[in-house]
């Protein structure tokens, strides 16, 4: 399959990013890295700071160095985070002015703590109610976002202007169409571009210049919509993968169910779809960011305290599994990353409810090299699996076809 042009452009822009930045910071810009999807991009931009998200993932050393400030027992990702700022080089963390954390993990708070005391940097913390179910804890997340503007505009000298932030809604409103068309593009029977693909698309629009970015994605939807590519019917098996943070670097599982023939068709991880999925924000207004941060597609650190029933991550599951025919998923956790491990069985249960005994693996993980054969059988079980369910429905399909004529 010959490369997307635009899709080098972008690979080639994210190589350059972080000399642009520096000059950017030169010429007496401020940058805010950030580390969680709850974070309102909008109000960075609006306020003339360059917002970064600079999560990491799949880095052994770093993982380790972690975890000598904070436990063994610690979320991989955590840890991994945790070394990273203690290690320093990372060139967009060097890059970054300002640091913003949310507690929508509550690890995260904790976070915080350690790279305050052992690497002596502020970071800016935007609280987060535990559930956002009512109208009082919505009202809290609005609350918390007007302090947390408050402090980016005491520490950067700036002040929210209504006008910016109006052409930023727009912006990033305009950046997670482009998104959700790229993602309904790549599940169909003849994609022209993969879900590896969309995936990296996703995680360029984490380091970019926005405006730029959002100019690459229309250069890229153009190139995808009207030019041939090299792309027959894609029958491999179609997987749906949910669960922990995949983070930028960790490829470990991806590139396993590459390697073993299965097709990731759809995701509801905070670095792939749910980073823009059902966030609108409809008025140009604080009220208005926190509105639709609060209504958007939840994190499993956020409690449900509703029956499973009403889980919108649950119901979210079952409705990617049904409109991108998935034949199967594979679910995702970290080692003690706790709220996605404890709701695997519940959502399993949750599935063959409503889609019948849908094939379903539980994949717990870390970033170390040492699991990666006893991963490999597994999912090459789980897609021998689901290619052979899959060829048994198309041959009870083709027999009524058969029955059908004269």
């Amino acid at each position: 399959m010959n490369t997307l042009k635009a899709l080098e452009v972008m690979r080639e822009a994210i190589r350059q990013r972080p000399q642009e930045l520096s000059r950017a910071r030169r010429s007496g810009q401020q940058v805010v890295g950030y580390l969680c999807c709850y974070t309102p991009e909008e109000i960075i931009d609006a306020l003339g700071l360059i917002p970064l998200r600079i999560c990491r993932g799949g880095n052994e050393e770093w993982m380790e160095v972690g975890a000598q400030y904070t436990s063994t027992k610690n979320c991989a990702y955590v840890r991994e985070v945790v070394g990273m700022f203690v290690d320093g080089k990372d060139p967009l963390l060097a890059n970054s002015d300002f640091i913003a954390l949310t507690t929508a993990d509550l690890e995260m708070g904790r976070v915080a703590e350690v790279i305050s005391y052992y690497c002596k940097i502020a970071p800016i913390v935007l609280d987060m109610p535990r559930s956002l179910d009512n109208a009082s804890e919505k009202e809290y997340l609005l609350e918390s976002i007007k302090d947390f503007t408050a402090e980016l505009e005491r520490r950067s000298g700036k002040k929210l202007d209504q006008g910016r932030l109006r052409e930023a809604v727009a912006l990033y409103g305009a950046i997670r169409k482009c998104l959700l068309e790229l993602y309904e593009l790549q599940a169909g029977e003849r994609p022209p571009l993969s879900w590896r693909e969309v995936f990296e698309v996703t995680q360029a629009g984490f380091y970019l210049d926005r405006r730029r970015y959002l100019t690459l994605l229309g250069d890229l939807l153009k190139e995808v919509r009207y030019e041939s590519r090299d792309t027959g019917i894609d029958n491999r098996p179609r997987i749906l993968l949910c669960g922990s943070i995949i983070a930028p670097g960790d490829n470990k599982l991806l590139d396993l169910i590459d390697d073993l023939g299965g097709r990731i068709v759809g995701d509801d991880l905070c670095t792939g779809r749910r980073f823009y999925q059902d966030l609108e924000v409809k008025e140009p207004s604080l009220r208005g960011i926190a509105e639709a941060y609060a209504d958007r597609l939840p994190s499993a650190h956020i409690v449900c305290l509703r029956p499973f029933d009403e889980d919108r991550r649950f119901i979210n599951v079952v409705n990617l599994a049904r409109s991108y025919r998935a034949g199967g998923i594979i679910y995702h956790s970290l080692r003690f990353c706790d709220p996605f491990s404890f709701k695997a069985l519940p959502l399993r249960d949750f599935l063959r409810q409503k889609l019948g005994n849908f094939p379903f693996l539980t994949i717990h993980t870390e970033y170390s090299s040492s699991d990666v054969e006893a991963l490999r059988t597994r999912v090459e079980s789980f897609l021998n699996v689901v290619a052979s369910r899959r060829v048994r429905r198309e041959a009870v399909e083709s027999g009524r076809g058969q029955a059908g004529r004269p």
